[in-house]
């Protein structure tokens, strides 16, 4: 899969994601672009070490499903991080 595939994934796994999970989550469309392609990485990355999944077509239901899962897991850890507030 190529660069700008990978770029389009992330963007809309990231989308995705969002949409899934309750609550507003900050940032626009570039931060969900990092974090989409940030969660589709560990997604990637998760679904090779763990299930032995192949992640190089655009079009494969696995590498779409890895990608979401892992933007979701981005997204609620960006969301723990960033949604603490400091109470002085």
């Amino acid at each position: 899969m190529g660069f700008i595939a990978f770029l389009v994934l992330g963007l809309i796994a990231g989308a995705i994601a969002k949409a899934i999970l309750p609550g507003r989550q900050g940032g626009g469309w570039i931060a969900t672009l990092l974090l989409g392609v940030v969660g589709a990485m560990l997604g990637g990355w998760l679904g090779g070490v763990l299930f032995g999944a192949d992640l190089g077509e655009f079009w494969s239901l696995e590498t779409w499903l890895l990608a979401i899962g892992g933007s979701i897991v981005v997204l609620l850890i960006y969301g723990l991080i960033v949604g603490r507030k400091r109470v002085d």
